[in-house]
């Protein structure tokens, strides 16, 4: 139904008249037309559509996707000055820094793009998308070929997920007018431009809009040609054509045009993403594939071997690399694309793979190939295995780049392998390399996390030897340990240092100096000094200020901090969630809702960490569970809303909502389902807060079992029972530990010196003296620590009800 809509949409919004001429000529080959073979197949439905579906090049109106009812604050929005956070002494500063800027476009025009995007995202999200463009013309923002690709972008991204079928189409309709415009101002299409509607069309299975918009592609850049032919075959796949699928590959084989091999490519990168693998090896058998221009395409092209496990043929096709030298196609490279390819391979099985392959083939691996998989290790942090590549590499005596040793600090960090660091050091002295700034302070932060502050200091002083100069941020890293650690005589000595050696301190260095401030006077010298040398304040310095206030005490203060006209406006939400999460880590939860309260009606939304914040300090009263419930909704990212669900769960115990306790776990399970061992994890860290409180949570423990096997069909973990053990012997429950005893049955998991342990010492805690005298003749007692327990219970349990027995006789 929403593609027959949409179809209607696009009819009223795309005119095309071709000439007489192209109409009237007929389709030679696949390379002078790859995407439009289908059409000659039905005279009528040719000549049914053009009229209709060529009103992309005439005007239109289009209505706003997210209406603003009041004029007066519309008016505001685009009213809005571009720098408005600048006073008019600032402005030439400002103007310098544009300067500079403009001055780097190249050299950052990758980001500057990535920057737009967000800036349209983060536009479209509070004004929407029409109200955007309005925006940007208000602003005098030149609109070129970036931000017109980047607001169709975002329309299309709209239109997927559009709540119903009516806001779809209006963001599809706004789409095709910014193509209209570009098209009408000469603008190139390049596929930066048209990919995503040809994508969306895919998706939709719209064949025939799909067809003539390609047209219209097509006569504004006809170079575009060969590059369509990947998305005509991705059409065909998506609807299960296998006639027109393998219409294209067998025209493809018997065409001799300029363009082939391009063509072929672009068929073959099509199937290799859809796994076809009939129709893969057909073009393969066909074609010279070391004549490939790309060599991004043939890595994707020898992943997809590997994926699809065609060892053979992918063994048959490296040696023609071999033979032929192909610079594009570096054998070594392709090797190792062909093995990370492979499904289901631990990392040590890559790299045996790999190692096997260069031998049966006699081909000798080279330095890039190896980096390539050193990478490959540090992403799965692998981090010992990647420095013995890096041993290998210099037995074989291969060079090694910067990059892959940034790669490995990297890992080293995320993985907590900090003692590596001496390892890589050395590694850059044997390798006679040439680190940067970064790679000294990276090496300097591993040594502080791992409280070698002897080594970090010995580095800086290695810095001379490498014609390199100590910055600031090796500093700071050195002070941020210090600081961690609560030591602020180390991170005041740090400072002191700095001046020492001429290094003049950042807004990073005062960060750390106010955030650990303990007092309102030491906060005000420190800031002060920043301003009296000119460093600009930050949004980290911002936040400095939030926290250092709130830890003081001195929460009104914190608040005032949002009245700083400095602050810049992308940076103001976040900052707001900072004190959000200040108070509420400090006890001041009303006005942390009331602030929170303020974001919402701004229409922004709180900071993964602020949530987190408020869900932990979060106290018991009749609104508690609703707000965490609704807290836990606006976490978006998987990780945070993990966490705070977890945390919520916990709540649930803690105050006994058995009902709202299941109800998560449901939805905890069917987000972790496919790892086992994290949702295992999970359940351990439950029952473990059940056995770490009162007593009378057992039965709670006990009910929550029974929903956890009934309702989500989950089998209990051992660690799981034996925290509900031992909450057993908490309450000393004689017929729960029975219970519970038979569950490790029912569970298939068979009894243990520890389960064994805590059933005897719950029998003892319930008075059951002649059953736990049975159950303890099963118990080995081979281990001195096992003896040792049970010692311990004999004179907990035994020996106290002597005692108790005997006071009672003497009185």
């Amino acid at each position: 139904m929403k593609a027959k809509k949409l179809s209607t949409l696009f009819r009223s919004a795309i005119k095309y008249k071709p000439s007489s001429s192209s109409s009237a000529k007929s389709l030679p080959s696949p390379a002078e037309d790859a995407t439009l073979k289908f059409v000659s197949a039905s005279e009528d439905s040719t000549r049914q559509l053009p009229g209709d579906i060529y009103s992309i090049l005439c005007s239109g109106t289009y209505p706003d996707i997210h209406e603003i009812d009041d004029a007066e604050s519309l008016e505001r929005e685009l009213d809005l000055p571009w720098f408005p956070d600048l006073s008019h002494s600032a402005m030439p500063l400002r103007r310098k820094e544009v300067s500079r800027e403009r001055k780097q476009r190249f050299a950052f025009g990758n980001t500057q793009g990535i920057r737009f995007d967000k800036l349209v995202d983060m536009c479209a999200n509070r004004l929407g998308t029409e109200t955007t463009i309005q925006v940007f013309d208000k602003l005098g923002r030149e609109t070129g070929v970036k931000e017109c690709n980047a607001l169709i972008k975002r329309c299309i991204e709209g239109a997927r997920i559009a709540p119903d079928e009516a806001v779809g189409e209006k963001h599809m309709q706004l789409a095709f007018e910014i193509f209209k415009s570009m098209k009408e101002q000469g603008f190139p299409l390049e596929e930066e431009t048209y990919g995503p509607f040809l994508e969306y069309l895919i998706d939709m299975g719209m064949t025939k809009e799909f067809c003539f918009f390609c047209r219209v592609i097509k006569d504004d850049n006809p170079s575009s040609v060969s590059r369509l032919g990947y998305y005509e075959m991705m059409l065909w796949i998506r609807v299960n054509d296998e006639k027109k699928i393998q219409e294209l590959c067998n025209d493809i084989e018997s065409y001799d045009g300029v363009n082939k091999s391009i063509l072929q490519e672009n068929y073959l990168l099509a199937l290799c993403e859809s796994d076809r693998t009939k129709e893969i090896l057909q073009l393969l058998e066909s074609m010279d594939i070391t004549k490939f221009s790309s060599p991004d395409f043939l890595a994707r092209i020898f992943k997809c071997l590997g994926r699809l496990l065609l060892e053979s043929f992918a063994e048959k096709v490296l040696l023609e690399f071999k033979a032929s030298d192909c610079a594009a196609g570096n054998t070594s490279n392709l090797i190792y694309s062909y093995v990370v390819g492979i499904p289901n391979l631990v990392v040590e099985d890559v790299i045996s793979k790999f190692k096997n392959l260069h031998t049966k083939l006699e081909v000798t691996p080279s330095s890039a190939s190896y980096e390539k998989l050193i990478i490959y290790c540090c992403d799965s942090l692998k981090v010992h295995v990647a420095l013995e590549l890096v041993d290998e590499m210099s037995e074989h005596g291969l060079t090694f780049s910067m990059e892959a040793l940034h790669s490995i600090l990297q890992a080293s960090s995320e993985s907590c392998d900090f003692n590596l660091v001496h390892q890589i050091y050395s590694v850059i002295s044997r390798g006679n390399l040439k680190p940067n700034s970064e790679t000294f302070r990276s090496m300097i932060n591993l040594c502080v996390k791992m409280k070698d502050y002897e080594g970090a200091y010995s580095m800086l002083s290695d810095l001379e030897k490498m014609n390199l100069t100590p910055t600031a941020a090796m500093y700071n890293a050195i002070m941020a340990g210090y600081f961690r650690e609560k030591n602020m005589s180390g991170g005041l000595k740090v400072l002191k240092q700095m001046k020492e050696a001429d290094v003049k301190p950042d807004s990073h260095t005062f960060s750390h100096l106010i955030t650990n401030c303990n007092s309102e006077e030491d906060i005000n010298m420190y800031y002060e000094e920043m301003k009296r040398s000119g460093i600009q304040v930050t949004k980290q310095v911002f936040m400095a200020l939030v926290n250092a206030y709130a830890a003081c005490g001195q929460f009104e203060k914190a608040k005032q901090v949002l009245l700083d006209k400095g602050i810049p406006v992308k940076s103001f939400n976040e900052i707001k969630s900072v004190l959000v999460q200040a108070l509420a880590s400090h006890g001041q939860l009303s006005d942390a809702f009331n602030t929170y309260e303020e974001i919402k009606q701004a229409g922004c939304s709180l900071e993964p960490k602020a949530v987190i914040s408020l869900i932990e300090h979060l106290q018991s009263d009749e609104e508690a569970l609703s707000r965490l419930l609704l807290l836990l909704e606006t976490l978006n990212d998987p990780n945070y809303w993990l966490d705070g669900c977890l945390r919520t769960i916990l709540y649930c115990v803690r105050y006994k909502h058995l009902r709202p306790a299941v109800n998560l776990l449901e939805q905890l399970r069917d987000q972790v389902c496919t790892d086992e061992l994290a949702l295992e994890v999970i359940f351990d860290k439950v029952f473990s807060f059940i056995a770490e409180s009162e007593s009378t949570s057992l039965q709670f423990g006990l009910d929550l079992l029974h929903a956890m096997k009934s309702e989500l069909g989950l089998t209990p973990s051992r660690k799981c029972l034996d925290f509900l053990l031992h909450a057993c012997v908490s309450a000393k429950d004689l017929q729960s530990s029975l219970f519970v005893w038979q569950e490790y049955q029912a569970a298939g998991l068979p009894y243990n010196t520890l389960s064994f342990l805590r059933m005897y010492q719950a029998l003892l805690a319930a008075g059951d003296r002649k059953a736990a005298k049975v159950l303890g003749r099963k118990i080995p007692k081979d281990d001195p620590h096992v003896r040792s327990i049970i010692e311990s219970c004999t004179l907990t349990y035994l020996e106290k009800k002597k005692e108790k027995k005997k006071k009672k006789k003497k009185k």
